[in-house]
């Protein structure tokens, strides 16, 4: 497993530099962040993706199941010092007063946790003002580590791509063949059930009645480059413009998305 995994802070830290250098600029290729905006983050985990539009300004929630992380983003956000910082642990789908507050969604790094998809999809765009807009990030399911196979404590298969499409009996052998906990076997197992692809991303925002204004697909993931010290790069248009073939080599996509209902 890697240290920036167990380490809070430091992850914290890396997802706020991410977050300041690539997913804001994409964001403001469809809407100017300015003070007084009001964001919402489903999945926020420990906050780091929020601290950016705290320092500009704006008002934001963070929804997370997992108690220890909002305890964790309430410590590194730290509410008492940051005015209009909110943070719920909780289903999103169980907080109805947010529903209709917010000029910005994000869902990063998220959507491929989520089993009943098609209710997510439903029922998010109810949390937007009218005219607000959805940022989706997330990792397409068949690049080399799309399973988060990266969260083992094995370095050998921290470290190997791909194994994530074998049969899931094969898979699930393997993991515990290589001494992996039954905790991350589980939550593995279940990024195998819930990884999506592009294609059936898109397949959901069509059913459900959302405009894409925005995408970009990577080669090379933006936070590969506080992880690894990788320069990020885009998807070449022709292998990004291949249906099923893109998934293979997408290591990260992001969407803008409005709701044209």
């Amino acid at each position: 497993m890697q240290e920036r995994h167990t380490d809070g802070e430091r992850y914290f830290k890396e997802l706020a530099y991410s977050t300041e250098k690539y997913l804001l600029p994409f964001i403001e290729e469809v809407r100017e962040v300015v003070p007084g905006m009001s964001i919402l983050e489903i999945g926020c985990g420990m906050g780091g993706n929020l601290q950016p539009f705290v320092e500009r300004g704006c008002r934001v929630t963070g929804v997370d199941l997992g108690k220890d992380r909002i305890a964790q983003a309430s410590r590194l956000l730290d509410p008492a010092r940051h005015s209009g910082v909110e943070l719920i642990a909780a289903d999103i789908f169980t907080v109805e007063h947010l529903k209709g507050h917010f000029d910005v969604i994000l869902v990063h790094d998220v959507i491929e946790h989520i089993p009943d998809k098609a209710r997510f999809f439903e029922l998010v765009k109810e949390f937007l003002k009218p005219g607000g807009i959805i940022f989706l990030g997330f990792p397409a399911w068949h690049m080399p580590f799309g399973g988060h196979q990266q969260i083992c404590k094995s370095r050998f298969l921290s470290h190997l791509p791909f194994f994530h499409l074998l049969p899931r009996f094969m898979y699930k052998s393997l993991l515990k063949a290589g001494g992996e906990e039954q905790g991350t076997i589980e939550e593995l197992l279940s990024i195998k059930s819930c990884g999506i692809t592009i294609e059936r991303c898109k397949k959901f925002l069509q059913r459900y009645h959302y405009k894409i204004e925005r995408q970009r697909f990577y080669f090379i993931n933006p936070h590969y480059e506080i992880k690894f010290g990788l320069k990020p790069r885009k998807l070449s248009p022709l292998i990004g413009g291949i249906p099923y073939i893109r998934n293979f080599f997408c290591t990260s996509c992001f969407f803008i998305v409005s709701d044209c209902s």
